[in-house]
C-alpha cells in the first residue's frame, strides 16, 4: 500500500531540529556516533501505542491519496519528529483501509528540489510538506489550498501553538498544518554550580546582572558566556531573533513578513542592534574570539569549564548533554537552562525564546475538485500534526510539535531532559526565528553587517539601513 522512495538523509539543523535522546528505535549515527550514541535511553521501552490513537473518522472517500515527504526510514532512526511522523502515518493508513495511501518519500535535499519542480509545473502532490519561504508565492499562484476554515474547525484547534502558523500564513489565510517537531535556536545553557559560586542561584534575568557576574568570572580566568558567530548566521538565529523581539514585540516582524509597513530602520529594531553592539563591544561577558569561532567551538568552552554559560540552539544542547553524560557526570548534573536576559530598556516579552517549525502539511488546490478526497486529505493533515503525534514525540523523545499535550509523563527521562522540554515548550514564550522567513538575499547582508557591528566597525543605524535596502530590493 505504501510506496517508499529514497534512502539518503540530509541533515538540516534549522528545519528538522534533531534530538538524539531516547527511544529504542534510536541507532548510532555514523556522523556523531562516538558521542551521541550515549544519549540513547534504552530503558524507555518505547511503544507506538500513543500514535495508534489517531481518530478513526468515518471518511466517505474511497480511493488513492498521495503524500510526498522526506521522513525516510534512515532519517527516522535519529530524528524523533520523523519517527513520529512515519508512525502516525502508518496508524492513519491502518485506520482507513478503504483509502490507498501512496507515500513518495525522498531525502531532504532531493525533496526540496523535486517539490519546487512540481510546483513550477503546477503539479503538486495531493498532500505535501510546504516550507514557509514558499507559502506566499505558491498561494498567490493558486497552487495550495486555503486551510484556514479547516484549521479553525479542527477539534484540536484550542491546543495548537498559534505562533507556529506564522510562516504558512498569507494575509488572513493559513495554508498548512505545521508539522514535525520544533526546537529553540536561543537557549542559555549554564553551569548551576559555577553560577552559585558567583552568587547566583539561577542564571540572571537581566544583562546588568550578567555584566556584574562577569567581574567574578574574569577574576577566575573564566569566560562568562561562550558564543560563536564564525558562520555569521549564529548572531542572527541564536541571538538577534530573540533580542529583537524583546524590543519590537511579535507584530513588528509579522508586519515585516507581510510587507505591512514595518522596516528594519524602525527605532525599536535599531535599539535592539544598539544593545547587541553594546554587549559584544563594551562588556567583558563574551569570549574575545566570538566572531572567529563557530557555535561548535564555543560550546567546547562550556564543556571544558572555560566558560560558565553558552548560548546556542537545541542541537547544541543535545551535543552538550551527550558529551557531558559520557565524560563529566557532575557537570552534566549541573546543566541549567535560561532565556536570554532582558535589556534594561526593553519592554516586550522577557521570557521569549525563538522556536519554530520549518514545514507544514499542505494540500494541493486541485484536491478541492473532489470534496470527499479533500476531506480525507484534511483529516490526514490534522492527525499527523495532532495529539497522537504530539503524545508520541513527547513521551518517546521529549519533543513537541503543533499540538500541545497536557500531563505528559516525562518521568522516564532524566531530570535535565525534562527541564529542557519544559524550557522549550511550557515555561517560555515563543517568538519567530528571523531567517526562517523573507529571503536569504536580505539575511546575507544583515549577517555580514552584524559580524562587523559586533567588532564595533559599523553603526547599528547603518546595519539597519543596509538591511532595509536589501529588503526593498529583494523581497
Amino acid at each position: 500500500m505504501n510506496v517508499l522512495a529514497g534512502d539518503a538523509k540530509q541533515i538540516d539543523k534549522k528545519n528538522n531540529f534533531y534530538n538524539f535522546k531516547g527511544g529504542n528505535k534510536m541507532k548510532k549515527r555514523q556522523a556523531l556516533s562516538a558521542v551521541l550514541a550515549t544519549a540513547m535511553v534504552a530503558s524507555l521501552g518505547m511503544t507506538a501505542a500513543a500514535a495508534t490513537d489517531v481518530a478513526a473518522n468515518d471518511l466517505a472517500y474511497k480511493g488513492e491519496l498521495e503524500i510526498m515527504h522526506y521522513s525516510t526510514s534512515e532519517e527516522s532512526e535519529g530524528n524523533g519528529g520523523s519517527d513520529g511522523f512515519r508512525t502516525v502515518l502508518a496508524a492513519w493508513d491502518e485506520a482507513h483501509p478503504d483509502i490507498t495511501l501512496n507515500q513518495n518519500v525522498l531525502a531532504n535535499a532531493e525533496y526540496k528540489t523535486q517539490i519546487a519542480t512540481l510546483a513550477a509545473a503546477g503539479d503538486l502532490p495531493d498532500v505535501f510538506l510546504l516550507q514557509g519561504m514558499n507559502t506566499k508565492d505558491w498561494a498567490k499562484q493558486g497552487l495550495v489550498y486555503d486551510l484556514t476554515d479547516a484549521i479553525k474547525a479542527s477539534p484540536y484547534y484550542s491546543d495548537y501553538v498559534q505562533n507556529y502558523f506564522t510562516p504558512f500564513t498569507d494575509g488572513d489565510s493559513i495554508y498548512g498544518y505545521p508539522v514535525l517537531t520544533g526546537g529553540t535556536c536561543t537557549v542559555v545553557i549554564y553551569d548551576k554550580a559555577m553560577w552559585k559560586d558567583a552568587g547566583y542561584d539561577t542564571f540572571p534575568s537581566t544583562w546588568e546582572d550578567v555584566e556584574k557576574a562577569s567581574e567574578y568570572f574574569n577574576e577566575q580566568g573564566i569566560t562568562t558566556v561562550a558564543f560563536g558567530n564564525g558562520g555569521k548566521w549564529q548572531a542572527n538565529s541564536d541571538f538577534l531573533s530573540t533580542l529583537g523581539n524583546r524590543y519590537t514585540g511579535p507584530d513588528w516582524f509579522l508586519s515585516l513578513i507581510n510587507k505591512g509597513g514595518a522596516a528594519f530602520t524602525d527605532e525599536a529594531f535599531v535599539k535592539a542592534l544598539t544593545e547587541m553592539q553594546h554587549l559584544f563591544t563594551e562588556t567583558s561577558i563574551f569570549n574575545e574570539d566570538f566572531n572567529a569561532v563557530t557555535n561548535e567551538d564555543a560550546r567546547e568552552y562550556y564543556i571544558s569549564g572555560d566558560a560558565a554559560a553558552f548560548i546556542g540552539g537545541n542541537w547544541d544542547e543535545s551535543y552538550i548533554w551527550a558529551t557531558l553524560k559520557d565524560s563529566d557526570e557532575e557537570k552534566w548534573n549541573n546543566m541549567g537552562f535560561a532565556v536570554l536576559p532582558q535589556p534594561a530598556d526593553a519592554t516586550e516579552a522577557p521570557t521569549s525564546q525563538n522556536i519554530g517549525l520549518g514545514y507544514a502539511v499542505a494540500i494541493s488546490s486541485k484536491v478541492a475538485e473532489d470534496p470527499d478526497k479533500l476531506a480525507a486529505a484534511i483529516d490526514l493533515a490534522q492527525e499527523v500534526t495532532g495529539p497522537a503525534f504530539a503524545s508520541y514525540v513527547a513521551e518517546n523523545y521529549a519533543l513537541g510539535g503543533l499540538t500541545k499535550v497536557g500531563d505528559v509523563d516525562l518521568s522516564s527521562f532524566d531530570q535535565i531532559t525534562q527541564d529542557f522540554y519544559n524550557y522549550s515548550y511550557v515555561d517560555t514564550e515563543p517568538c519567530e526565528i528571523y531567517d526562517s522567513y523573507i529571503t536569504n538575499a536580505v539575511w546575507d547582508v544583515l549577517n555580514t553587517d552584524l559580524q562587523t557591528m559586533m567588532n564595533g566597525e559599523i553603526s547599528p543605524e547603518d546595519v539597519a539601513a543596509n538591511a532595509q535596502k536589501a529588503y526593498e530590493e529583494n523581497y
